[in-house]
C-alpha cells in the first residue's frame, strides 16, 4: 500500500516565524511559568513556531487539513480517517531565543503501511529541522500514524482507571499534573491545532471513541522536559525523545517521572491506576 505513496518521501514544506514576545510570554503564562530573564526560551517552545497555516476551508471533519494529490499536499493522502502523533526524536543544537526569526524545513522521510491488532495502520515520518536566525535550532524526527475509523459502539478508550495505583518510589523526580480543559485549549490555541479530539469532547466520544478529550502528546513530551529543566536547568537536553503509549484524558491525574543522567535519562508518564501514557528518554549536553 505505501507503495502509492512513494512520491511523497522527499517531498520538502518550508514555513517562516517570529518568536515574538507575546507569543514567548502566551507560552510562559500557558505552563504557569515566568518569561525567562534571559534570551534563551526553554527547550518545547520549537513546538509551538511554524505551525499549520490551512485555511478553515481546507480542514477536514477531524479538524486536520485535508490532503489530496495534488503536488500542494505535503502529507500523502492516507485514506484512514484518524491521525494521531506516534512519536519524535529531537535533537537540540541550539536555544531559541525570544526574537529570533525562524525557519523549519519539513521533509517526508517514510511511508510504511502495516497491520495488527488496531486494524489497517499507515506510519509517516516527517524530518523536521527548525533554524532561528539562521542557525540549526532542533532536528526532529515525527512519526504520525494513521488508523482506521471505530465503529459507534466500539469501547471507550482508554478503560475506567482500575484499582491500582501508581508507584513513584524507584524514580529520581515525580510531578503529579491534572491537565485540565483550559490547559489543552491554551496548547491548541499556541500550536494552531484544530484535532477535534482536543477541545470537542461529544466529537471524541461518538467519532473517535475517546472517554474524553485526549491530553496532547506533545503537551505532555513538554511538561516532560519541563520536569528534567528542573533538575539540570534550561537548555541541558542533548537530545530528547518520546512515545505515546496510551491516550491522557483531561481533568485526570497525570505522573510526571524521571530517573538516571548523562546518557541515560529515562522519562515517563503514568495515570493515577499505574497505565503508561508517554515512554521518553534523554541525553544531557
Amino acid at each position: 500500500m505505501a507503495q502509492e505513496w512513494s512520491d511523497w518521501i522527499g517531498r520538502e514544506q518550508r514555513s517562516a516565524d517570529r518568536l515574538d514576545p507575546a507569543l514567548a510570554a502566551r507560552w510562559c503564562a500557558t505552563f504557569d511559568r515566568d518569561v525567562p530573564a534571559g534570551e534563551a526560551m526553554p527547550q518545547g517552545i520549537h513546538l509551538c513556531l511554524c505551525t499549520p497555516e490551512a485555511r478553515t476551508d481546507q480542514l477536514g471533519e477531524d479538524g486536520h487539513p485535508k490532503r489530496d494529490e495534488s503536488a500542494a499536499s505535503f502529507l500523502p493522502p492516507v485514506p484512514l480517517p484518524r491521525r494521531m502523533w506516534a512519536s519524535s526524536a529531537m535533537r537540540f543544537h541550539a536555544p531559541i531565543a525570544i526574537g529570533a526569526e525562524i525557519e523549519r524545513v519539513s521533509r517526508g522521510a517514510s511511508v510504511e503501511a502495516k497491520s495488527g491488532s488496531r486494524g489497517d495502520m499507515v506510519f509517516v515520518e516527517i524530518d523536521h529541522e527548525t533554524s532561528a536566525d539562521g542557525r540549526l535550532a532542533v532536528s526532529e524526527r515525527q512519526t504520525l500514524v494513521y488508523l482506521a475509523a471505530v465503529g459507534p459502539d466500539a469501547p471507550l478508550s482508554p478503560p475506567e482507571a482500575g484499582a491500582g495505583s501508581f508507584d513513584a518510589s524507584g524514580w529520581d523526580a515525580h510531578r503529579e499534573v491534572r491537565p485540565d480543559e483550559r490547559l489543552l485549549f491554551r496548547y491548541s490555541a499556541l500550536s494552531f491545532n484544530t484535532h477535534r479530539i482536543h477541545y470537542d469532547a461529544p466529537y471524541a466520544r461518538a467519532v473517535e471513541r475517546y472517554r474524553g478529550l485526549v491530553v496532547h502528546g506533545p503537551l505532555t513530551a513538554s511538561l516532560l522536559l519541563q520536569l528534567a529543566a528542573e533538575r539540570f536547568g534550561e537548555n541541558r537536553l542533548a537530545s530528547f525523545s518520546f512515545r505515546g503509549v496510551s491516550p491522557a484524558i483531561a481533568g485526570e491525574p497525570l505522573h510526571l517521572v524521571m530517573r538516571g543522567e548523562g546518557e541515560a535519562i529515562e522519562l515517563g508518564a503514568f495515570t493515577a491506576d499505574g497505565r503508561q501514557v508517554t515512554k521518553a528518554s534523554a541525553t544531557l549536553s
